[in-house]
Protein backbone atom coordinates (compact mmCIF):
# COMPACT_ATOMS: atom_id res chain seq x y z
CA UNK A 1 0.00 0.00 0.00
CA UNK A 2 1.21 3.07 -1.16
CA UNK A 3 -1.62 5.71 -0.64
CA UNK A 4 -4.32 6.50 1.73
CA UNK A 5 -7.59 8.25 1.34
CA UNK A 6 -9.44 9.50 4.84
CA UNK A 7 -11.92 11.71 5.75
CA UNK A 8 -11.07 15.12 7.68
CA UNK A 9 -14.70 15.61 10.28
CA UNK A 10 -14.91 18.85 11.19
CA UNK A 11 -16.00 19.81 14.76
CA UNK A 12 -18.35 21.67 17.02
CA UNK A 13 -18.26 23.22 20.57
CA UNK A 14 -21.57 22.11 22.06
CA UNK A 15 -20.28 23.73 24.53
CA UNK A 16 -16.97 26.40 25.63
CA UNK A 17 -15.72 27.66 28.90
CA UNK A 18 -12.90 29.19 29.77
CA UNK A 19 -11.68 28.79 33.29
CA UNK A 20 -8.64 30.68 33.64
CA UNK A 21 -5.54 32.07 32.42
CA UNK A 22 -2.38 29.62 33.18
CA UNK A 23 1.71 30.95 34.13
CA UNK A 24 2.44 29.92 30.36
CA UNK A 25 -0.15 32.30 28.52
CA UNK A 26 -2.47 30.12 27.38
CA UNK A 27 -5.96 29.66 28.70
CA UNK A 28 -7.29 26.62 30.55
CA UNK A 29 -10.16 25.48 28.54
CA UNK A 30 -13.20 22.64 29.23
CA UNK A 31 -15.11 21.93 26.32
CA UNK A 32 -17.87 19.17 24.68
CA UNK A 33 -16.84 18.44 21.23
CA UNK A 34 -18.26 16.73 18.63
CA UNK A 35 -17.38 15.96 14.96
CA UNK A 36 -19.75 16.09 11.97
CA UNK A 37 -20.58 14.83 8.49
CA UNK A 38 -18.69 18.03 6.70
CA UNK A 39 -15.33 16.95 6.07
CA UNK A 40 -12.27 17.86 3.71
CA UNK A 41 -10.81 14.42 1.91
CA UNK A 42 -7.06 13.71 2.46
CA UNK A 43 -4.63 11.47 0.62
CA UNK A 44 -1.33 10.86 1.94
CA UNK A 45 0.48 9.24 -0.63
CA UNK A 46 4.56 7.99 -0.33
CA UNK A 47 6.88 9.22 -3.17
CA UNK A 48 10.06 9.28 -3.97
CA UNK A 49 12.92 10.85 -2.69
CA UNK A 50 12.54 12.86 0.98
CA UNK A 51 10.52 15.98 0.61
CA UNK A 52 7.04 16.59 1.35
CA UNK A 53 4.33 18.05 -1.13
CA UNK A 54 1.03 19.43 -0.01
CA UNK A 55 -1.51 20.31 -2.31
CA UNK A 56 -4.95 22.32 -0.75
CA UNK A 57 -6.52 24.60 -3.09
CA UNK A 58 -6.20 27.99 -2.43
CA UNK A 59 -4.23 27.49 0.91
CA UNK A 60 -0.37 27.57 0.98
CA UNK A 61 0.77 23.97 1.06
CA UNK A 62 4.42 24.81 2.92
CA UNK A 63 5.58 24.69 6.42
CA UNK A 64 2.40 26.65 7.74
CA UNK A 65 0.29 23.81 6.29
CA UNK A 66 -0.97 21.87 9.70
CA UNK A 67 -1.32 19.05 7.75
CA UNK A 68 2.99 18.91 6.44
CA UNK A 69 3.71 19.98 10.04
CA UNK A 70 1.89 16.75 11.22
CA UNK A 71 3.66 14.56 8.96
CA UNK A 72 6.84 16.28 10.30
CA UNK A 73 5.62 15.53 13.55
CA UNK A 74 4.77 11.99 12.86
CA UNK A 75 8.45 11.03 11.56
CA UNK A 76 9.81 12.84 15.16
CA UNK A 77 7.16 10.83 17.62
CA UNK A 78 6.90 7.60 16.05
CA UNK A 79 10.38 7.43 15.19
CA UNK A 80 9.86 6.36 11.73
CA UNK A 81 12.96 7.33 9.29
CA UNK A 82 11.47 10.82 6.97
CA UNK A 83 10.87 10.16 3.49
CA UNK A 84 8.89 11.59 0.40
CA UNK A 85 5.66 12.37 0.33
CA UNK A 86 2.60 13.65 -1.75
CA UNK A 87 -0.08 15.02 0.52
CA UNK A 88 -3.60 16.37 -1.22
CA UNK A 89 -6.34 18.10 0.73
CA UNK A 90 -9.80 18.29 -0.96
CA UNK A 91 -11.26 21.10 1.05
CA UNK A 92 -15.20 21.20 1.94
CA UNK A 93 -14.58 22.29 5.49
CA UNK A 94 -14.40 26.44 5.46
CA UNK A 95 -11.35 28.18 6.46
CA UNK A 96 -10.62 30.04 9.58
CA UNK A 97 -13.97 29.22 10.64
CA UNK A 98 -13.90 27.84 14.60
CA UNK A 99 -14.57 23.95 12.87
CA UNK A 100 -10.75 22.76 13.26
CA UNK A 101 -10.69 22.46 9.48
CA UNK A 102 -6.92 22.47 9.66
CA UNK A 103 -6.53 20.66 12.53
CA UNK A 104 -8.54 17.71 10.83
CA UNK A 105 -6.73 17.73 7.83
CA UNK A 106 -3.33 17.41 9.99
CA UNK A 107 -5.49 14.67 12.21
CA UNK A 108 -6.18 12.77 9.03
CA UNK A 109 -2.66 12.85 7.65
CA UNK A 110 -1.05 11.35 11.07
CA UNK A 111 -3.87 8.59 10.68
CA UNK A 112 -2.85 7.55 7.16
CA UNK A 113 0.52 7.81 7.74
CA UNK A 114 -0.06 5.38 10.76
CA UNK A 115 -1.89 2.92 8.04
CA UNK A 116 0.88 3.11 5.88
CA UNK A 117 3.96 3.50 8.22
CA UNK A 118 3.48 1.74 11.33
CA UNK A 119 -0.31 0.15 11.74
CA UNK A 120 0.78 -0.96 15.27
CA UNK A 121 1.25 2.79 17.09
CA UNK A 122 -1.14 2.85 19.20
CA UNK A 123 -4.53 5.53 19.78
CA UNK A 124 -2.69 6.74 22.76
CA UNK A 125 0.59 7.85 21.14
CA UNK A 126 -0.72 8.89 18.17
CA UNK A 127 -2.72 11.38 19.54
CA UNK A 128 0.27 12.48 22.15
CA UNK A 129 1.94 13.14 18.61
CA UNK A 130 -1.28 15.41 17.31
CA UNK A 131 -0.92 17.43 20.17
CA UNK A 132 2.89 18.72 18.74
CA UNK A 133 1.03 19.98 16.18
CA UNK A 134 -1.63 21.99 17.69
CA UNK A 135 -4.50 22.20 20.78
CA UNK A 136 -7.38 21.04 18.30
CA UNK A 137 -5.66 18.06 16.46
CA UNK A 138 -6.19 14.81 19.44
CA UNK A 139 -9.56 15.98 18.98
CA UNK A 140 -9.60 15.42 15.27
CA UNK A 141 -7.64 12.28 16.24
CA UNK A 142 -10.38 10.39 18.20
CA UNK A 143 -13.12 11.85 16.84
CA UNK A 144 -16.79 11.69 18.08
CA UNK A 145 -18.05 13.07 21.15
CA UNK A 146 -15.69 14.41 23.77
CA UNK A 147 -15.10 16.37 26.78
CA UNK A 148 -11.53 18.48 25.96
CA UNK A 149 -9.55 20.13 29.25
CA UNK A 150 -6.42 22.05 29.10
CA UNK A 151 -5.94 23.73 26.01
CA UNK A 152 -7.98 21.38 24.14
CA UNK A 153 -5.48 18.04 24.31
CA UNK A 154 -6.85 16.01 27.36
CA UNK A 155 -9.63 14.26 26.30
CA UNK A 156 -12.59 11.79 27.78
CA UNK A 157 -14.86 10.16 25.43
CA UNK A 158 -18.03 10.37 26.11
CA UNK A 159 -20.96 8.25 25.29
CA UNK A 160 -22.14 9.25 21.44
CA UNK A 161 -24.18 12.14 21.31
CA UNK A 162 -27.59 11.94 19.82
CA UNK A 163 -27.86 12.25 16.64
CA UNK A 164 -28.98 15.76 15.41
CA UNK A 165 -29.17 17.55 12.36
CA UNK A 166 -26.98 20.53 12.13
CA UNK A 167 -27.05 23.57 9.85
CA UNK A 168 -24.43 25.74 9.39
CA UNK A 169 -23.87 29.27 8.53
CA UNK A 170 -20.24 31.51 8.40
CA UNK A 171 -20.50 34.68 7.90
CA UNK A 172 -18.18 36.54 5.39
CA UNK A 173 -15.27 37.56 7.73
CA UNK A 174 -13.09 35.82 9.82
CA UNK A 175 -12.54 36.38 13.83
CA UNK A 176 -9.02 36.11 15.33
CA UNK A 177 -8.74 33.76 18.09
CA UNK A 178 -5.74 35.57 20.01
CA UNK A 179 -7.96 38.85 19.41
CA UNK A 180 -11.02 37.18 21.85
CA UNK A 181 -8.43 35.50 23.99
CA UNK A 182 -7.51 39.00 24.85
CA UNK A 183 -10.77 40.75 25.67
CA UNK A 184 -11.21 37.77 27.56
CA UNK A 185 -11.87 38.39 31.93
CA UNK A 186 -12.29 35.30 33.40
CA UNK A 187 -14.39 37.22 36.38
CA UNK A 188 -16.84 39.25 34.16
CA UNK A 189 -17.75 36.04 32.03
CA UNK A 190 -21.46 36.10 32.04
CA UNK A 191 -23.72 32.94 30.74
CA UNK A 192 -20.77 30.17 31.49
CA UNK A 193 -22.13 26.89 29.79
CA UNK A 194 -23.34 24.40 32.35
CA UNK A 195 -20.36 21.76 31.33
CA UNK A 196 -21.65 19.22 34.23
CA UNK A 197 -24.77 19.31 33.30
CA UNK A 198 -24.07 18.85 29.65
CA UNK A 199 -22.07 15.87 30.30
CA UNK A 200 -24.87 14.36 32.48
CA UNK A 201 -27.21 14.78 29.82
CA UNK A 202 -25.39 13.27 27.62
CA UNK A 203 -24.66 10.31 29.85
CA UNK A 204 -28.53 9.72 29.95
CA UNK A 205 -28.78 10.28 26.16
CA UNK A 206 -31.28 13.30 27.34
CA UNK A 207 -31.50 15.03 23.80
CA UNK A 208 -33.85 18.14 25.65
CA UNK A 209 -30.74 18.12 28.26
CA UNK A 210 -28.41 18.31 25.74
CA UNK A 211 -30.36 21.26 23.29
CA UNK A 212 -30.82 23.45 26.57
CA UNK A 213 -27.38 23.32 27.59
CA UNK A 214 -25.52 24.48 24.14
CA UNK A 215 -23.13 27.55 24.75
CA UNK A 216 -20.16 29.20 23.95
CA UNK A 217 -18.28 31.46 26.28
CA UNK A 218 -16.43 33.45 23.79
CA UNK A 219 -20.10 35.07 23.03
CA UNK A 220 -19.77 36.79 25.58
CA UNK A 221 -16.91 38.82 24.46
CA UNK A 222 -17.52 39.44 20.72
CA UNK A 223 -16.58 43.06 19.56
CA UNK A 224 -19.35 44.82 17.80
CA UNK A 225 -18.17 44.52 14.71
CA UNK A 226 -19.11 40.62 15.08
CA UNK A 227 -22.55 40.97 15.79
CA UNK A 228 -23.42 39.12 12.64
CA UNK A 229 -23.09 36.31 14.93
CA UNK A 230 -25.97 37.27 16.68
CA UNK A 231 -28.24 37.74 14.03
CA UNK A 232 -27.41 34.36 12.11
CA UNK A 233 -28.38 32.81 15.44
CA UNK A 234 -31.64 34.90 15.64
CA UNK A 235 -32.54 33.67 12.28
CA UNK A 236 -31.38 30.16 13.04
CA UNK A 237 -34.00 29.97 15.74
CA UNK A 238 -37.03 31.79 13.96
CA UNK A 239 -35.62 28.68 11.24
CA UNK A 240 -36.60 26.47 13.84
CA UNK A 241 -33.46 25.61 15.66
CA UNK A 242 -33.35 24.13 18.90
CA UNK A 243 -30.41 24.89 19.57
CA UNK A 244 -27.55 27.66 18.04
CA UNK A 245 -24.01 28.61 19.27
CA UNK A 246 -20.98 29.48 17.59
CA UNK A 247 -18.38 27.05 17.46
CA UNK A 248 -14.74 27.79 18.61
CA UNK A 249 -14.05 31.22 18.20
CA UNK A 250 -16.20 31.76 15.03
CA UNK A 251 -17.77 32.95 13.42
CA UNK A 252 -19.38 29.83 12.04
CA UNK A 253 -22.67 29.56 13.55
CA UNK A 254 -24.97 26.49 14.30
CA UNK A 255 -27.95 25.12 14.44
CA UNK A 256 -29.41 21.75 15.90
CA UNK A 257 -32.51 19.83 14.85
CA UNK A 258 -34.29 16.71 15.40
CA UNK A 259 -36.11 17.11 12.58
CA UNK A 260 -34.65 16.20 8.76
CA UNK A 261 -37.51 18.00 7.16
CA UNK A 262 -37.20 21.18 9.10
CA UNK A 263 -33.37 21.14 8.67
CA UNK A 264 -33.55 20.70 4.99
CA UNK A 265 -36.13 23.33 4.49
CA UNK A 266 -34.43 26.23 6.93
CA UNK A 267 -31.01 25.08 4.81
CA UNK A 268 -33.00 26.08 1.38
CA UNK A 269 -33.81 29.87 2.90
CA UNK A 270 -30.58 30.69 4.67
CA UNK A 271 -28.64 29.37 1.76
CA UNK A 272 -30.29 32.12 -0.42
CA UNK A 273 -29.04 34.72 2.39
CA UNK A 274 -25.61 33.18 2.70
CA UNK A 275 -23.01 31.91 0.34
CA UNK A 276 -21.22 29.28 3.41
CA UNK A 277 -24.61 27.37 4.34
CA UNK A 278 -23.98 23.89 5.10
CA UNK A 279 -26.22 20.64 6.16
CA UNK A 280 -24.94 18.06 8.09
CA UNK A 281 -24.96 16.00 10.74
CA UNK A 282 -23.55 14.02 14.22
CA UNK A 283 -21.13 11.13 13.29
Amino acid sequence: MTSVSLPAYAKLNLTLDILRKRDDGYHDLQMVMQTVELHDEVTVSLSEGDGITCRCGEIPGDESNLAVRAARAFFEGAGVAPRGLDIDIEKHIPVQAGMAGGSADAAATLRALRRLLKPDLLGVELERIAARVGSDVPFCVRGGTALAEGRGERLTSLRAAPEFHVLLCKPDFSISTPELFARVRISELWRRPDTNGMLAALHRGDEEGVLSRVRNVFEAVLPPEYREVFHIKERLHALGAEATAMTGSGPTVFGLYRDYAAVRDAYIILAEEYEQTYLTRFV
